[in-house]
C-alpha cells in the first residue's frame, strides 16, 4: 500500500501541541529529533510508525514530560509544560502511560501497584478503590487484585499497567509499543480492549508502534524518518 507522505498538520485546536521539537543525546552527537512538530485533537487515536532509532519513543517522552527537549515548545490542553507546577500536574491528572515493559513493580501486588498514582495524586482511597474495581471489572482482573506481578502472565501485567494509567482518569494516553513483549493472539487482545477504553472514556491516545497491523486501526498514521513527522494518508 503506497503513501504519500507530506508534512503533519491539525487543523483543530489540538490537546497535545508541539512545535519545532530539537533532541539530540551526548552532547548533541547523537540527533534524535529535528524540528519536529506535532499536534492531536481531543479523542483521537494516533499511531507513530518507524523504524527503530527513528524518535518514536523520545517523541512520547517529551510529550509526556519524562524528559526535555533541547528547544521548543510542548503544550498540553492549551498550556505550556514551561508554566510554573505545570509539569506536575500534567504527571498527576492529565496523561497516563503504558509502556512496552511494563515499568510494575513486582513485590507489589495488583492491587497496590494501580493504587500508586491515585496515591501520589491525593485521590481520597474510597474514591480510588472504586476506581480500580471498575478498571479491574472492565479488565477482566478483579480476581487478580490480590497476586503479585510476577504471578501474572504477560497479558495480564500489561492490562494491570493499563489500569494504572487510567487510575486518574486522564485525558490523554500515552502508549510506547504497548503490547511489543507479548505474543500475536495476547497483543490482539491487549489492544482491542486498549482501543475499547480509550472510546469509551473519551482518552486521546497516541501510540508508538512497529506493528502496521495495529497502527492502521488507528485514525490517524504518523510516519517518523530522520527525525522529522510526516502525516500518512490513510487508504
Amino acid at each position: 500500500m503506497s503513501r504519500d507522505l507530506q508534512p503533519s498538520t491539525s487543523p483543530e485546536a489540538p490537546v497535545l501541541r508541539a512545535v519545532d521539537l530539537w533532541k539530540s543525546y551526548d552532547d548533541g552527537a547523537i540527533g534524535v529529533l529535528n524540528g519536529v512538530d506535532f499536534a492531536a485533537d481531543a479523542g483521537s487515536t494516533v499511531a507513530l510508525c518507524g523504524p527503530s532509532g527513528c524518535g518514536k519513543s523520545t517523541l512520547l517522552h517529551l510529550l509526556g514530560g519524562l524528559d526535555r527537549p533541547d528547544r521548543g515548545e510542548i503544550s498540553v490542553n492549551g498550556a505550556s509544560l514551561s508554566l510554573p507546577g505545570r509539569l506536575l500536574r500534567l504527571l498527576r491528572h492529565e496523561v497516563g502511560f503504558v509502556f512496552q515493559l511494563h515499568n510494575l513493580i513486582p513485590d507489589l501486588t495488583l492491587e497496590e501497584n494501580c493504587m500508586i498514582p491515585a496515591v501520589a495524586a491525593g485521590t481520597p482511597r474510597r474514591e480510588a478503590q472504586a476506581r480500580l474495581m471498575h478498571l479491574a471489572g472492565r479488565t477482566g482482573l478483579v480476581p487478580r487484585l490480590g497476586q503479585s506481578i510476577q504471578k501474572l502472565s504477560g497479558g495480564e501485567r500489561q492490562r494491570t499497567a493499563l489500569c494504572r494509567a487510567l487510575m486518574n482518569r486522564p485525558r490523554i494516553l500515552l502508549a510506547d509499543e504497548p503490547t511489543g513483549s507479548l505474543d500475536e493472539r495476547t497483543s490482539r487482545q491487549v489492544f482491542d480492549l486498549l482501543l475499547e477504553l480509550v472510546e469509551t472514556e473519551g482518552i486521546t491516545l497516541v501510540m508508538a508502534t512497529h506493528d502496521r497491523g495495529l497502527a492502521e486501526q488507528c485514525r490517524r498514521l504518523v510516519e517518523m524518518r530522520d527525525g522529522r513527522v510526516y502525516e500518512s494518508a490513510k487508504a
